[in-house]
């Protein structure tokens, strides 16, 4: 084996490659002659999201790696529900961002915008790799000018993000996972007809409750007995007989097979049994990784309007407008966020079998 030179001790400098990072900030509007001072501020806000959305997509990588085998071992559940709640956390980050970045006035803004055309967020190609490993479905996206998403990017990032499409996403994989999930039917017991039973005895005692409330009016009992019913469609469409267990329960950006929604709705109503403890907070945190990038959507929409109102965008959309449509339409997991319409009270759910409870549960006992 051929000897290899000692190394010298890490320089800090040397391992963060600090030179390369502090020299590449270029002033667009100093290579014009008339440097604005923000300009600064705005590369390297943008700059740190290009480095958490390389984070961002570490953490997702990993986390796909784990549910593209047929049998997934808890431990690894658990590492990915620590990968998924550093997504998390890394989101705030962005989300609080957006305060730093609000410290520029719109007059400090103009100073350099339009040096800055056509460049424009909408060419992150480590943003879109992100919607896609996530399970943004193109359909699902806004339409620009009746052009591909794609259209803004470099050639090269077109090929990576569209390439990303046609991998099994998170929401593939997870949908899968949750199919498989054993607890449905087990032995003699049949979860979905006990828990039927109890959603019907449920809005049973709703409608009683409203036919006999004495402060209401025929008018608003009515109100309420329609709201009473559109509950108990939503609840018939989960429970339709007639359509495959892969079909998707009907509702708007809903995706996921009713299989699937019915397993996330048994984990997250027996969520207190010890075997589903981790499935339940990955479910969580998925709905968590949703909420915060619409959040994020919407803060750079209200930012937009701040800076610069109803102008268009550099990248020629319509700005906040377009940002505030894409906050609402650009979801991959609506269906977990959806789940809550399908609770029912801990009191009223059907009551484990003692096997059922056990399997569920993990024992110990002394060696005698």
């Amino acid at each position: 084996m051929k000897d290899e030179k000692p190394r010298g001790p890490l320089y800090y400098a040397d391992y963060i490659q600090i030179d390369r990072l502090l020299g590449s900030q270029q002033l667009q509007s100093a290579l014009q002659g008339r440097p604005a001072h923000d300009e600064m501020l705005f590369i390297i806000v943008h700059q740190t999201y290009e480095l958490w959305f390389k984070q961002i997509l570490w953490e997702l990588d990993a986390v796909l790696a784990t549910f593209r085998g047929s049998l997934v071992p808890e431990e690894e559940v658990g590492q990915a529900v620590l990968r998924l709640g550093r997504i998390v956390e890394i989101q705030r980050v962005l989300i609080q961002q957006v305060d730093v970045l609000e410290t520029m006035t719109p007059l400090d803004f103009l100073d350099f915008r339009d040096v800055l055309i056509p460049a424009s967020g909408l060419q992150s190609a480590q943003f879109r790799l992100i919607e896609n490993k996530l399970g943004m479905r193109r359909g699902d996206r806004l339409q620009l000018n009746d052009v591909p998403y794609t259209s803004r990017l470099s050639k090269e990032d077109a090929s990576r993000v569209e390439a990303a499409e046609k991998e099994p996403s998170l929401f593939d994989l997870i949908e899968g996972w949750l199919e498989r999930t054993p607890f449905l039917n087990f032995g003699d017991f049949d979860f979905w007809r006990e828990y039927r039973r109890a959603v019907d005895a449920m809005l049973a005692a709703d409608r009683a409750s409203i036919r006999s409330n004495p402060t209401l009016t025929e008018d608003e009992k009515v109100t309420q007995l329609k709201g009473v019913e559109a509950t108990a469609g939503r609840f018939a469409d989960v429970f339709e007989q007639n359509q495959g267990a892969g079909e998707p329960v009907a509702g708007p950006g809903r995706h996921l097979s009713r299989r699937a929604l019915q397993a996330a709705l048994l984990i997250n109503l027996y969520r207190d049994e010890p075997i589903l403890h981790l499935p339940f907070r990955l479910l969580a945190l998925l709905a968590d990784i949703e909420r915060n990038f619409t959040t994020w959507r919407q803060r750079h929409a209200q930012m937009a309007m701040r800076m610069i109102g109803s102008r268009i965008g550099t990248g020629g959309t319509s700005g906040h407008e377009y940002l505030d449509r894409a906050a609402e339409r650009h979801k991959v997991f609506a269906d977990l966020s959806a789940l809550s319409s399908f609770f029912i009270p801990r009191s009223a759910l059907p009551k484990l079998p003692p096997d059922v409870r056990r399997r569920m549960g993990f024992r110990f006992q002394t060696p005698r």
